[in-house]
């Protein structure tokens, strides 16, 4: 049974009772009671989640406060962190929300804050939020990244968040490291799933094409392996949603899973899919549900025409308002909805007369100690948890630093990643992915192995050490600079900076590739040299698959051999050329002119 509006106010009233909400004088922009009001307006609803990436419960997780814009980007939405976004956004700054959007005073506000996220709270904000609204006039939307990142997700070949969003009533979803399965266990997870899944930019390869096995296929014609979209009936309109997957995921994950599909953005495609949906169709309001990364989407919305709302994930950017991008049809509303199921994105749509006449957004922050937990979605999760939970319990060291992951370089979690990989693998230097899943461990609190997992479940974790030139490593660090800070966002693929232990380098994310990476020092003060060989180990192989231990052993081996573990050193480069840049506070770091 859903619960009455004056019921849920009364559920929040008892937190604050129990000292979750601020204590009076305390700057806010709004009361967090407040944050679950949410009026309606119009006759559409759409809920957006997106790179949930498999947390069941609720955590902690810091937002970056290194988000470095190039070219067009510089000073612009998503590239915004502490103050700036503050102000851009209007956000007072000390409030709940400031904790919500931004990395400013993270310790003390998680304290005082709580965790955010868990689907069995996300359930009840969900439906609460539906039915206020009226459920036939809503849509639950989920832009990707869902099935992998955790411990049980790994286990269960992400069947466990199949079952968990079939609970919490996703209507429809794309994808991105859900295709980091085989094809196989893709397929069976989206037979299981109750809602669509969409994707208009994946096709069989040509050398599949002729197989025996494609009756799988959407689209046998023209090689259309999923859905490309879905025409729904709400409050009287017609409303089309797209489905984009990430375009690069043969580039950024490993091809050998998915051999038989390809992938990109094909917004040529995309464009004749809207065009085909406003004229035969006779839609009211066309979305695509994105999971190209902020910055492609924004050049996707300059590019094709007719698009009203992009609801994109991917670069777990958390933006409270929309941006607007002017395009030869008008405009298109671009909207990013973070991370770790932290925000519930809530879209409000006027329609009428054959198209959207108003609109009102809200991104809602999840605070777990203000919202019950849903009981069913609890037990659900308690039930996925159970085979699992002497492995993920297993207690490693106290975090004696706050242990993070997110930012364009590195982040004290990663530290650890590099340092036990260099420890155990008895390497001068290691590299690890800039991913930008990964959650957050508040100082004093005991590393679990679940912990660990949240920052290396994958489904190729294998390690390696081998030797390697300065010449090879120096090429790795252009080609991911290049990937991360290209002007052009077509040709970026939305992660952060590797990783490094070992060393420390010079990096100008304006200049061209080639020439962004610079006087690389090992540790001890040694210049890396071209020409000479040093022992180097690392962990996700996108090519062959690498021979050693999984990295999550790798690193609670070397937790346990400790009570408590600090980042004595952070290899963080010296930035040139990014001084002022509004994506940069509180960098550990030099950063000159």
């Amino acid at each position: 049974m859903s619960m009455t509006r004056r019921e849920f106010a009364r559920l929040l009233g008892l937190a604050g009772v129990a000292g979750m909400l601020p204590v009076r004088g305390q700057a806010a922009s709004r009361q967090p009671s407040d944050l679950y009001e949410v009026p309606t307006f119009g006759n559409v609803r759409l809920l957006h989640m997106t790179d949930c990436h498999a947390q069941l419960l609720p955590v902690y997780f810091r937002e970056p406060n290194v988000n470095i814009g190039v070219g067009s980007a510089v000073g612009k939405a998503p590239h915004l962190v502490g103050d700036r976004l503050l102000q851009h956004f209007g956000i007072a700054p000390g409030s709940i929300e400031a904790h919500a959007f931004t990395c400013l005073d993270f310790d003390q506000a998680a304290h005082q804050y709580g965790k955010v996220g868990g689907f069995a709270h996300l359930k009840t904000l969900a439906d609460r939020l539906r039915d206020s609204f009226g459920r036939e006039k809503t849509l639950l939307l989920d832009g990707g990244d869902t099935w992998q990142g955790s411990g049980t997700s790994y286990k269960t070949r992400g069947m466990d968040m199949v079952k968990a969003c079939n609970a919490l009533g996703v209507d429809i979803m794309t994808g991105h490291w859900e295709f980091t399965y085989n094809q196989t266990e893709i397929l069976r997870n989206i037979e299981a799933f109750d809602g669509e899944f969409l994707a208009q930019n994946v096709f069989i390869t040509e050398d599949a094409m002729f197989a025996s096995d494609t009756d799988y296929l959407y689209d046998d014609f023209d090689g259309q392996v999923f859905k490309p979209y879905s025409i729904r009936e709400l409050g009287g309109a017609r409303i089309a949603v797209i489905g984009q997957a990430f375009p690069r995921t043969k580039i950024a994950n490993p091809a050998r899973f998915i051999p038989d599909w390809s992938f990109d953005i094909h917004d040529s495609h995309l464009q004749g899919i809207v065009d085909k949906v406003r004229s035969e169709e006779k839609v009211d309001a066309v979305v695509v549900l994105s999971h190209n990364g902020m910055d492609v989407d924004l050049a996707m919305a300059s590019r094709v025409s007719g698009v009203d709302v992009i609801l994109g994930g991917h670069t777990h950017d958390g933006m409270p308002a929309p941006t607007v991008v002017k395009n030869s049809g008008g405009q298109t509303l671009v909207f990013n909805a973070g991370s770790n199921g932290k925000f519930l994105g809530t879209l409000d749509l006027e329609i009428r007369n054959g198209k959207i006449q108003d609109y009102r957004y809200r991104l809602v922050p999840v605070f777990s100690e203000l919202i019950p937990a849903d009981v069913g979605m609890q037990a659900l999760i308690d039930e996925i948890r159970a085979p699992h939970l002497d492995w993920l319990n297993e207690e490693l060291a106290l975090a004696g630093d706050l242990m993070f992951r997110r930012g364009n370089f590195n982040g004290t979690f990663d530290q650890v990643i590099c340092d036990a990989l260099r420890e155990v693998g008895d390497a001068q230097i290691s590299l690890s992915p800039g991913f930008r899943w990964g959650t957050t461990v508040l100082k004093g609190q005991m590393i679990n192995m679940e912990r660990v997992l949240d920052q290396t479940c994958l489904t190729y974790p294998e390690t390696y050490v081998r030797d390697m030139k300065g010449s090879e490593l120096k090429l790795i660090m252009e080609d991911v600079a290049d990937n991360l800070f290209n002007p052009e966002p077509y040709l970026q693929s939305g992660g952060d900076m590797v990783r490094v232990g070992g060393f420390d380098y010079v990096c100008e994310p304006n200049r061209k590739i080639g020439e962004r990476i610079s006087e690389m020092t090992l540790d001890n003060g040694e210049r890396i040299e071209a020409d000479k060989t040093y022992k180097v180990t690392g962990w996700a192989t996108v090519g062959a698959q690498s021979e050693g231990p999984a990295i999550w052993d790798v690193v609670a081996e070397y937790l346990r051999d400790r009570k408590e573990v600090q980042v004595d050193r952070l290899n963080t480069p010296v930035l040139k050329g990014v001084a002022g840049n509004a994506g940069l506070t509180g960098y550990n770091g030099k950063v000159l002119g």
